[in-house]
């Protein structure tokens, strides 16, 4: 029997977070979370223990801050935890032109979706790849695969990461290292709250974290490249087309999507 592996899990609390926490749990794993509200960890800490019998260790951190992701990998060294699973899961968006949107979340959006992110895959793969073993889940997004105008500064930032993982899964080739970058589809999580994109049409069917998570992990064991979990069908459809369509059709298009007021509303 394999023994159990310890998974470090970045914007652990809630949604797609929370979401892997219970899937790594459910496999009897040891889990190392990461959030920003200590209070909520400690909560979340409980709350697994108790339903899964697993260990779990908490690390708040603030991942604006590039002296919080050093010290995320410090603690981990100093209480000699070892991580065998890398989930990256921490990111925020949020709505808005790139002229009206406050400079300061912007910059918190590059500083933790772009930033951060690198940051702790340079920081946790020398370790891994001298180990000759590791999997790591970088949380990435449909909307990698387009502009979003309204939330430009999200895409651009999901955009970054997927190719940024799919070039560490190439060079991690031969390592025992593997890297899967996983771009879900619209979830029912806080995050149209939290950016307040919950009366959009783009945020108006949102499929269930658990089974993104489930198919995301899995996947994530096999050392696939690219996961979609998740994808409604009209995205199913209308993405893969988009690299035939004019830019200035498809930025329209998710311009109008991303308008709030529509949800289940059509538009002409």
């Amino acid at each position: 029997m394999n023994e159990p592996k310890s998974a470090l899990i970045t914007g652990s609390y809630g949604g797609l977070g929370a979401a892997f926490a219970a899937e790594h749990a459910k496999r009897g794993g040891t889990l190392i979370l990461s959030d920003l509200n200590g209070d909520r960890l400690q909560e979340q800490q409980k709350e697994l223990e108790v339903r899964f019998g697993v260990k779990v260790f908490t690390l708040p951190a603030d991942l604006t801050k590039p002296e919080e992701t050093q010290r995320l990998f410090t603690e981990t060294q100093a209480q000699g935890l070892s991580v065998d699973y890398l989930i990256l899961n921490a990111g925020f968006g949020g709505q808005g032109t790139l002229a009206e949107r406050p400079m300061e979340k912007d910059m918190a959006m590059i500083a933790v979706n772009v930033a951060a992110n690198t940051r702790l895959l340079k920081l946790f793969l020398p370790d891994m790849i001298e180990r000759g073993e590791g999997r790591i889940l970088l949380v990435s997004s449909i909307s990698a695969k387009i502009p979003g105008p309204r939330q430009a500064v999200y895409f651009a930032s999901k955009a970054y990461l997927t190719s940024l993982g799919n070039a560490v899964w190439r060079e991690l080739k031969g390592t025992g290292v593997t890297l899967t970058t996983v771009m879900p589809g619209i979830l029912a999580t806080d995050f149209a709250e939290k950016g307040h994109l919950e009366d959009t049409l783009l945020f108006s069917n949102r499929a269930d974290p658990e089974k993104a998570a489930k198919k995301a992990y899995e996947a994530m064991q096999s050392g696939k490249m690219n996961v979609s979990p998740c994808v409604q069908l009209p995205l199913r459809i209308a993405l893969p087309l988009t690299p035939f369509l004019p830019k200035s059709l498809v930025t329209e298009l998710v311009f109008r999507l991303q308008k709030r007021g529509t949800s289940g509303v059509s538009f002409s």
